[in-house]
Formats: structure tokens, sequence, C-alpha cells
């Protein structure tokens, strides 16, 4: 073969080693960058910078009854705070959403547990939520006041629609995924009926599981602030959706705006506080989910 073709010979050389001392020193992180690690002081900057927005439009605006500032509403809400107005408001609301919550719970794992028992429970699984998933718990609201009447049964209802269909596909979906090789260590270890779901299945589907339940609050708390709106003004009392609508009545827009502040923060709370925690301990300490 012609020497043309031949591959090309590259030159062998030496790197010299840096002397031992000579190693450059990591610097290290200023105060702001080490702060700045923090996901909830970034969110909290994030907040601030927002509230800074709508304050420089409110006073751009000059309307306190169309918009009212930042500082105005954050006022109203410590004076709702401290007079005990908006905790009672508050209470209400949380004590309907956490049997309605419940509720949804309790009927979607029914359903889940169906579905994964028999071919049947399947059918009606994968029936059911098509038929009722697209349905606004809003829309039942009527339906519910007729059949529970004007107490807090027509609400519990309506939350347990709005829970129970995510939360029942989400489920649904993760015990699906959850590979047949578990299935078959926890078998070959004696597990079985409740036990193997308990201990095998419910914990490799904990992400799907876990995303159902944050789905089906989101579902819940708008949708009961949403009938409280409503439900609020047939029955002259309610929670938080009741306290933003007579003050919208009374034309108290600052309180209009703590209430949803309020609103906006319960559910804020409950994503970083509740959720992340049971992630925390559970799925991200295990290494299921980063």
């Amino acid at each position: 073969m012609s020497a043309q073709w031949d591959p090309p010979v590259r030159p062998e050389y030496e790197l010299a080693l840096s002397p031992a001392g000579a190693v450059q020193a990591v610097r290290p992180l200023s105060a702001a960058q080490r702060a700045w690690r923090f996901g909830w002081l970034r969110k909290s900057a994030l907040l601030l910078l927002l509230a800074i927005a709508w304050e420089a439009v409110a006073r751009l605006q000059a309307n306190d009854l169309l918009l009212p500032g930042a500082l105005q509403t954050a006022h109203a809400l410590a004076a709702g705070i401290v007079s005990g107005e908006l905790p009672r408001y508050v209470g209400v609301s949380l004590a309907v959403l956490l049997q309605g919550y419940a509720a949804g719970i309790a009927g979607a794992f029914l359903l889940t547990s169906l579905a994964m028992s028999t071919t049947l429970g399947r059918d009606l699984l994968e029936t059911l939520t098509a038929m009722f998933n697209p349905l606004p718990a809003i829309a039942l609201l009527p339906l519910a006041l007729l059949w529970f009447g004007l107490g807090r049964g027509s609400l519990v209802f309506v939350l347990m629609h709005s829970v129970m269909w995510p939360l029942a596909l989400n489920t649904y979906a993760g015990f699906r995924a959850v590979p047949e090789t578990l299935r078959m260590t926890g078998r070959n270890y004696g597990l079985g009926g409740v036990r193997l779901v308990l201990q095998v299945l419910i914990p490799a589907a904990l992400p799907a599981i876990l995303s159902g339940l944050k789905i089906g609050w989101a579902f819940a708390w708008r949708t009961l602030i949403a009938a409280e709106l409503v439900f609020g003004t047939t029955s002259g009392k309610g929670g938080l959706g009741w306290y933003i609508f007579q003050s919208r009545n009374e034309l108290y827009t600052d309180k209009v705006f703590a209430g949803l502040a309020a609103v906006i923060g319960i559910g804020l709370l409950v994503e970083n506080i509740v959720f992340q925690s049971v992630e925390r301990l559970t799925v991200r300490r295990w290494g299921m989910q980063r």
C-alpha cells in the first residue's frame, strides 16, 4: 500500500505536572450566591418582585375601588387576621375541604382497587372517569342543593367529585406502571392481596399517587371557593368564597383582594410545606424522584 494512505503519526509529548503547592484554591461562594441556592428564598424574591409591580400598577391606576395596591391589600389582610374575621372564614372552608378531600380519596382508592382486581372493575373505572372527569364539579352544585339541601353535604359532594376522578386516574396509571418484576418479587416473598398492594404497589406507584393528590387538592380548593360564592349567597353563611362575595357587594375591594391573597397563601403553604415534605420524606429519599 502506498505511504500516502498511511495514517498520520502524532508525535508523543509529555505534560509537565504542576507543583503540589501550585494548585489554585477554589474561590469561596459569596453570601448572595449561597443564599440563592435556597429555593424558598428564590421564590420569596419572585413574590416580592410581583408585589412591587402590583403596587406600581395600582399607583398608576390611582383608583382604589378598581385596583387596591399591595400595601393596602396587606393592611386589609392583617386587619382581618387580627380581628379574627378572616381566620373564622378560613376555618369554615378548611373544615369542609378536609371532609370532601377525604371522601374523594376514599372513593378513588375504592374504584382503583376494583379496577386492579377484576376486568369489570377496570371497565367501570374507565367508563366513569370518561364520563365524569370532564364534568366541572361546580356544574353539579344545583343538583347537590336539590339532593342534600342547604347544608355542608352539598359542598362535600361537589368536592368529592372534583377529587375522586383525577386521583383515581393517576393511581390506576401508577399501579399499571409498576414493573412485573416487582410484583413477582413480592409474590416470591409470600405477599398477596392487601399486603402486596400496601408493601409493593403503593410504594412503587407513590410518585403518581402524590401527583394525583396534588391535582385533586388544587381542584378541590378552587371548586370550594367557587361553590361558596354561590352557596354562601343562598344560605347566608360560608367560608372564604362567601367572604370575597360579601366584600365585593359592600365595595370593599381591598378585602376582596385580601380574601384572594388568603386563598393563594393557603395554596402555597399546602404545596410547599405539606406535599413537598411528604415527597422529601418518601419518593426523593428513596431515589424515585429528583
